[in-house]
């Protein structure tokens, strides 16, 4: 290996992309105008960013320079990208202006109005003094767009970042992105509007070209950039003014890969392998194409290879609604190539979107202690239809909260189960940086049935994105042919549920109660609930008496769902010494990740609390030292493992 190439390899990030960051907000409306549209999804966007986290979720290091503003869209954006492990460090925030937004509705298959609200917007601001030279050089790429260089300051900050770029050795990737509203060109309602001529953008445009190792564009951006009309006589002319590899993207015929001279015929290139599916929104298609290509090109990967990997991403994007949330993972992407798909709508596709979700978790959760406070029906009882008592249920939660969080003292890992009936206040209480799971079921309903209401779809969209559903099933795979299809359809229906509003769900299977629990009872009730469809991100199961019943309700998630979070162990109220033997047998298990308890950490506090024998704090104690205490069995019986 030369010493330019070991110094390439040994670079921190793999690529920088420059430019547009905004908040996307796009119709949930399908087939309407953007003036009928009554409500909207929310996500990062802008061509640099979506590229940003496509390529990290592809598997290389990414990072972004921009700028934000210094409000609630600019942290979202932040804050997402770390999520999705984007390098944020070149984002500058802007104190002086706003966030960029882009508003579009899907008005038809070949129709998408879309607002650009851009006027003196924060990352419009990137200028030179943005432009680190140090972390430039970390990077074995940079990405530059189109449309940052339609004003003077932007122009000049990725200017200065290619030259920084090729000083260092490092590849300069040009994606055209050519919006002609952007440069002046069209009015505001005409966001979507892909292709105006211009020879003064053209002449612009075509200063950047000798400077790039890879140049992308749609057939219209490829005009834009050489400032002809017809598209060969453009690729010849961006050929006369660059060496680099070109990549002409054609929408549903795939794509071309261009290396060397430019011949008389237009198919003759290199041509990845498409993938005929249904336009649902073609934005941000370029940029998963992009982010799959990149994937390949960065790697040393053939040209159809990486052509290959654009069209699939590129497929995935124009099937979904949203821009950066839609683009595959690395696991995604092999997962399709593998198997492939019957639906041409790629959003139907059950076995590729549970992928796409399990492997786009807002969060890492590899350890679950939880404090359940969800119980309704239990402290009812207990307050015995005293309306003053039954008043006082919320403020107990309270109390709860503030135990549970008295343990956790900041530390990851910890989480609770709280209700909407009585938890309210303990909600807007809760630390935000807790795993929040929230109960749905009627309490004690054999059949299951929702509370409130069964059409959870209404209520479930109110719910923070990060809260879990938690349903309760008292299922047991003996159970009668019409009471199990009875339960098997309702938790159907909150899994669906769950899925269409983007909540995870934590199905808690209790099969004890209504029959006999021996080794096989939980194994058997699982690969039911997998026959049905059931994936779920969380199992929540009753202790198990020997460490073989971990081991087959191991090999059944492992085979039906490896990408299932884990299991978590209920308290059913078992005493200390019984729950110690109980979690001894599932630390032997590579599926579960914790417990989730209640009533063995606040059934006395409660009791004594409502009765006026205790006052807060030591309600506080007495549940605090009792999660302690199955806090620290847990986390020592770890420590044996690990020994």
């Amino acid at each position: 290996m030369s010493q330019t190439n070991r110094t390439q390899a040994d670079k921190p990030l793999d690529l920088i992309t420059i430019g547009r960051a905004s908040v996307d907000l796009y119709g949930q409306q399908i087939g309407t105008r953007l003036e009928d549209v009554a409500s909207f999804a929310k996500s990062v966007g802008g061509c640099p960013t979506n590229i940003s986290v496509g390529t990290a979720r592809l598997g290389l290091k990414s990072a972004l320079l921009t700028r934000v503003g210094k409000e609630q869209m600019g942290r979202f954006i932040q804050e997402q990208l770390e999520r999705e492990g984007v390098e944020t460090r070149g984002i500058v925030t802007d104190p002086e202006r706003l966030t960029a937004l882009a508003i579009l509705a899907v008005e038809s298959d070949h129709s998408f109005p879309l607002l650009f609200y851009r006027d003196n917007c924060a990352d419009s601001a990137l200028c030179e003094d943005d432009v680190s030279e140090d972390f430039i050089r970390s990077a074995r790429a940079i990405l530059v767009t189109g449309t940052h260089f339609a004003k003077p300051h932007t122009d000049a900050a990725q200017r200065k970042a290619i030259r920084i770029a090729k000083e260092s050795g490092a590849k300069v990737v040009f994606d055209i992105d050519y919006r002609p509203n952007l440069w002046g060109l069209a009015g505001h309602d005409a966001g979507d509007n892909r292709y105006i001529a211009s020879e003064k953008v053209s002449a612009h445009l075509k200063t950047v070209l000798a400077d790039c190792d890879l140049i992308v564009g749609t057939e219209e951006e490829v005009l834009i950039a050489s400032g002809d009309s017809d598209l060969l006589a453009a690729l010849k002319t961006i050929r006369a003014n660059s060496k680099a590899t070109i990549v002409l993207k054609r929408g549903p015929m795939g794509c071309i890969v261009y290396d060397g001279p430019i011949s008389d015929d237009l198919e003759d290139g290199i041509v990845g392998k498409g993938f005929p599916i249904e336009v649902y929104n073609v934005l941000g298609a370029g940029d998963a194409f992009m982010s799959g290509f990149l994937r390949g090109w960065l790697k040393g990967e053939p040209h159809a290879t990486s052509a290959t990997w654009a069209n699939a991403c590129g497929a995935f994007a124009v099937s979904r609604l949203l821009c950066a949330p839609e683009i595959p993972t690395w696991t995604e992407l092999q997962f399709f190539l593998e198997h492939g798909s019957k639906e041409k709508a790629l959003r139907k596709d059950e076995a590729i979107n549970h992928v796409h979700w399990a492997t786009t978790r807002r969060r890492e959760i590899p350890q679950l202690m939880a404090l359940a406070i969800d119980h309704r029906s239990q402290l009812e009882d207990l307050a015995g239809g005293n309306a003053a008592l039954l008043a006082r249920i919320p403020a107990f939660k309270v109390l709860a909260v503030k135990a549970a969080e008295r343990i956790a003292n900041g530390r990851p890992g910890f989480g609770m189960l709280i209700d909407d009936k009585y938890g309210r206040d303990a909600l807007y209480a809760v630390n935000k940086n807790f795993w929040i799971g929230k109960p749905i079921e009627l309490p004690g309903s054999r059949p299951l049935q929702f509370e409130f209401s069964q059409d959870l779809g209404s209520r479930l969209i109110e719910w923070p994105v990060d809260h879990c559903i938690k349903v309760l099933s008292f299922f047991h795979p003996d159970d009668p042919a019409e009471m199990k299809a009875a339960q098997i359809a309702k938790l159907r229906s909150a899994f669906e549920a769950a899925r269409k509003v983007g909540r995870e769900i934590l199905i808690e299977i209790i099969a004890g109660k209504h029959g006999r629990l021996d080794d096989n009872t939980i194994p058997r009730a699982l690969t039911e609930l997998y026959d049905a469809g059931l994936k779920p991100d969380w199992w929540k199961l009753e202790p198990q008496a020997s460490r073989s019943a971990w081991a087959a309700i191991d090999a059944v998630i492992e085979k039906r769902d490896p990408l299932c979070r884990g299991v978590v162990l209920l308290g059913l109220e078992a005493p200390y010494e019984a729950l110690k033997e109980g979690f001894a047998a599932a630390r032997t298990s590579k599926t579960v990740k914790g417990f989730a308890v209640g009533r063995t950490i606040f059934a006395e506090a409660s009791k004594a609390w409502l009765a006026g024998e205790i006052n807060d704090e030591q309600a506080i104690a007495d549940m605090a030292g009792k999660f302690e205490a199955l806090v620290n069995l847990w986390l020592g019986l770890a420590e044996t493992k690990a020994a």
